[in-house]
């Protein structure tokens, strides 16, 4: 039986966790459909490569959730905005920020790079669209007519149109020569998510959360086609769960087709006349972004901190021939497409080098300057505060820093290998381990971790002879004295459990170990420090406030008196902890969450 026969048309590639909290956005790089960036909550974006499972470099700088991201189209750079506005733009090759650009009043929706100039442009939910010149760190111009977000952008395949898509239901036209929107289509009755120019003709598509996909021709500014929301109930299975979030791509394999991904399937739709080709099944849910490359399709969704990598087998997609039932009316025939429609369709014409310069029209110098306008983006000083972490040196060298500039991206020409048929296993690299590799990966820093977990064995069990005595605090003295910070969490993870443990004189011993806690790199050890924090503020805040703001005691009360020195000691603690609580106070998600609370319960320290 032949090979092709075995294998499946689509299968789920990886799954990786992203980030340290939801992932709000993601982008596939077209060139080489190998790349991708995430944007989390954390306000991170981080770069992989796709198929492999360690983040290549980790992009920090923005304050605010990261909403969008977008390489450019050489991919060396990548761009992401942010929830209050931000823009910034990292060199990828040279690792570092590369610009900051602040003028958007609201939250960051959509970002597109120019396919030859140095400009950028972005489209935010106050209703504006901003475009950027990457030199010079400035707003060249402003576009205003949408009414509401704005959540798609595109530029034309030669560089001189901008295509804008927004929730108040209508895609604008904008020519960057002149400054002023050419067109206006208003045909969708819900916001529209997704546009996409043919990378040749000039035809531009749409999808809409109307449950319709529109084809527009740009000669004559008119509608050509429409899919979806009309047609039979099987049509509207395409946007009936995914409506917020289509993904549709002109296929470069056969340019007459278009590919559209939403939950769960891809159709494959050809037009004039309208007509759906192939659905595969796929279940990749949320799908964010679509790539193509070596006759695949590379798709990928993201649900809280996961994201989820897919490949179609486009060489065994139908992109001809028999039209799938039920597509076209029944009382309408199919008639064959005009064989002259590509023809007789006006081409772009591109630039004969990619490093022409584009003329767009410029806002005047005095516009620029206004409140309005923004030209300049902050200080170098805002610059310095981000940076980009390079997590895994070998992959980074190998995309970013090849020793022969035609290799700087992936190579293109090994795709990635289909499972069998029958094979529930997801690949997650390019080959097949033997049992003598995988073994040896498996006992990689086996060594390693039996001597560490054996150290910590043996430590427990003296701590467990102390607890044996009923002596809580002096087990935990002798936690704190072995250095061994996972001790002191064991530990705490008990006495966590049993308020009725806690007396005043095991807080000072406790309230340093929680300052190291709370900075530690792992979530764990800074959750526990948390809930061990917080139960000392509920239960022990109102004695240590009551000693000592009590008045002097007549005679000697040496009760009192050791009572008042913990007290004394336990605040000058909390105090040192105070700070530290404010700054992560501010961080976003779960642990920002929790840091604002203990900075609630910890505000009495100030009075």
């Amino acid at each position: 039986m032949a090979v092709a026969n075995t294998t499946k048309t689509s299968w789920r590639l990886q799954e990786i966790v992203a980030h340290s909290s939801n992932v709000a956005c993601l982008a596939l790089g077209k060139n080489s459909g190998r790349l991708l960036a995430t944007g989390g909550e954390d306000c991170r974006v981080n770069i992989w490569a796709v198929s492999k499972p360690n983040c290549i470099m980790s992009l920090t700088g923005h304050n605010n959730p990261v909403e969008c991201v977008k390489f450019n189209n050489s991919e060396e750079q990548v761009v992401a905005g942010s929830q209050s506005g931000s823009l910034r733009v990292w060199d990828l090759e040279a690792a570092k920020i590369l610009r900051t650009l602040m003028g958007h009043k609201a939250n960051i929706c959509s970002l597109d790079f120019h396919p030859f100039g140095e400009y950028l442009a972005s489209g935010s939910m106050d209703t504006n669209i901003k475009l950027w010149d990457v030199r010079r760190k400035g707003c060249v111009f402003r576009y205003k007519g949408h009414t509401q977000a704005v959540k798609c952008l595109a530029f034309s395949p030669d560089g001189k149109w901008l295509a804008s898509a927004s929730d108040d239901s209508t895609i604008k036209l904008w020519d960057l020569t002149a400054g002023k929107m050419i067109t206006e289509f208003t045909a969708h009755t819900g916001a529209i998510n997704i546009i996409q120019f043919h990378p040749n003709e000039y035809l531009l598509a749409s999808g809409s959360s109307d449950r319709t996909i529109k084809l527009w021709d740009l000669e004559k500014f008119k509608m050509i086609g429409s899919s979806g929301g009309e047609m039979g109930p099987m049509q509207l299975t395409l946007f009936t769960v995914y409506l917020n979030y289509p993904c549709i791509l002109f296929s470069p394999i056969s340019l007459s087709l278009l590919s559209s991904g939403a939950v769960d399937s891809l159709r494959v739709y050809g037009w004039e006349p309208e007509r759906c080709f192939d659905v595969v099944p796929v279940g990749w849910g949320k799908v964010a972004d679509l790539a193509i490359c070596n006759h695949q399709l590379i798709g990928v969704s993201y649900n809280l901190a996961n994201v989820s990598s897919y490949v179609v087998d486009l060489t065994r997609v139908k992109k001809s021939g028999s039209v799938i039932q039920g597509v076209i009316q029944d009382d309408q025939p199919l008639t064959e497409p005009s064989p002259k429609g590509s023809t007789l369709r006006r081409n772009y014409e591109r630039p004969l080098t990619t490093c022409s310069t584009q003329r767009v029209k410029q806002s005047s110098e005095s516009e620029r300057r206004s409140p309005e306008g923004e030209m300049r983006s902050p200080s170098s000083e805002d610059e310095k505060e981000s940076s980009a972490e390079i997590r895994n040196p070998e992959d980074y060298k190998e995309i970013f820093q090849p020793k022969s500039a035609i290799s700087r991206t992936p190579p293109k020409n090994e795709p990635f290998p289909a499972p069998l048929e029958d094979g529930e296993s997801l690949l997650s690299s390019r080959y097949v381990l033997g049992d003598d590799e995988a073994l040896a990966q498996i006992r990689k820093g086996h060594d390693t971790m039996c001597v560490m977990l054996t150290s910590r064995h043996k430590n427990l069990d003296t701590i467990r002879a102390v607890w044996g005595s009923g002596d809580v605090k002096t087990s935990l003295d002798s936690a704190v004295s072995m250095k061994d910070l996972s001790i002191v969490v064991d530990i705490l993870n008990i006495v966590n459990l049993k308020p009725s443990l806690w007396k005043l004189d095991l807080c000072t011993s406790i309230l340093p170990q929680i300052e190291e806690l709370l900075q530690s790199k792992y979530e764990s050890y800074m959750q526990t420090g948390c809930t061990s924090l917080k139960l000392i503020l509920k239960r022990f805040w109102p004695l240590i406030s009551d000693t000592l703001t009590a008045p002097p005691s007549v005679g000697v009360d040496i009760t009192r008196e050791e009572r008042h020195q913990k007290c004394k000691a336990c605040y000058k603690l909390l105090k040192n902890l105070s700070d530290l609580v404010k700054n992560k106070a501010d961080q976003v998600g779960r642990h920002g969450s929790t840091f604002k609370e203990l900075q609630l319960l910890m505000a009495p320290l100030d009075y």
